[in-house]
């Protein structure tokens, strides 16, 4: 492929990863994002704020993510005196560090691939 791009500029290989289910996207860096960030706010509705997104939009994606996943990846409580709140259980946390993984792996794909093109 090499032979196929002009010698004087500078190329590199980019993507996107993630995983989809029969129906619907399962996990990706935004899904990522939003597991980290209900992780450490304890809340979905603090969580979809600080990434500027609406309460139901997070809604639907923790629904999704925990409807596709063998166990629950978010727990939830309902509000009372001291509010409701959220938190990523136990298979959410794997959930994290192996997309996590999974990620830095796609990543050095592409850095390999890249490397390839400037040979």
């Amino acid at each position: 492929m090499k032979n196929l791009l002009h010698p004087d500029l500078a190329f590199r290989l980019n993507g996107r990863l993630w995983i989809e289910g029969p129906d619907d996207r399962f996990m990706g860096i935004g899904r990522l994002e939003l597991l980290e960030k209900i992780q450490r706010l304890g809340s979905i509705s603090k969580a979809a704020q600080e990434m500027g997104m609406s309460y139901k939009r997070a809604w639907e994606l923790v629904s999704s993510m925990n409807q596709q996943a063998r166990e629950p990846l978010v727990s939830t409580q309902t509000g009372g005196k001291r509010g409701g709140g959220a938190v990523v259980t136990a298979a959410g946390q794997q959930m994290l560090r192996e997309f996590a993984a999974l990620q830095a792996r796609f990543q050095a794909f592409l850095a390999e691939e890249t490397q390839r093109l400037a040979e």
